[in-house]
């Protein structure tokens, strides 16, 4: 359905989203590893999500951003913001995306605020509804960027011109 993006070709900043604590009880006693929920993009319209597991923290996040890097998406922008509102869910969560005016800056909770701030969004409002796992409140608002068209992508999928659509 998407292009694949060449992760080398791009410029790209991590942020770390969540950090967990796993335990896995086995017959010797409690395995404890971590699960690192990271967030990439060039800030420029491109933003992936990764989850890496591991014993080592630091192994952990490494494994998150090569498994993010695997996931990019392009996201559709109108300036600093985006073209309409969208709403998305994932599991239980639930996400509203609203443009804003500029200056509005970034109004969203932890979890979304890293997606769309490594996204290149700068002005944005968003509500956060339902459950709050960090988790499926990445992948929801990655979903709902991804559904983004601007006026261009709208034209060219019905057969007509900008004008046409913009009345």
């Amino acid at each position: 359905m998407y292009d694949r993006i060449d992760a080398s070709t791009l410029n790209l900043t991590e942020k770390l989203v969540a950090l967990n604590r796993v335990s896995k009880t086995v017959k010797g006693g409690r395995k404890m590893k971590f699960s690192a929920l990271i967030v990439v993009g060039d800030g420029n319209g491109v933003v992936g999500v990764g989850l890496g597991k591991s014993i080592e923290i630091p192994d952990a996040v490494n494994k998150g951003i090569e498994d993010a890097k695997k996931n990019l998406i392009k996201v559709s922008l109108k300036g600093t913001t985006i073209p309409h509102e969208v709403t998305a869910t994932y599991g239980a969560s639930l996400v509203i995306m609203k443009p804003a005016a500029e200056g509005t800056g970034v109004i969203a909770g932890g979890a979304v605020r890293a997606v769309l701030e490594m996204a290149g969004i700068k002005d944005i409002r968003t509500k956060a509804l339902r459950s709050r796992n960090p988790q499926n409140l990445v992948q929801a608002a990655l979903k709902g960027l991804s559904e983004l068209r601007n006026v261009e992508e709208v034209a060219e999928i019905r057969g007509k011109s900008v004008e046409e659509i913009l009345g």
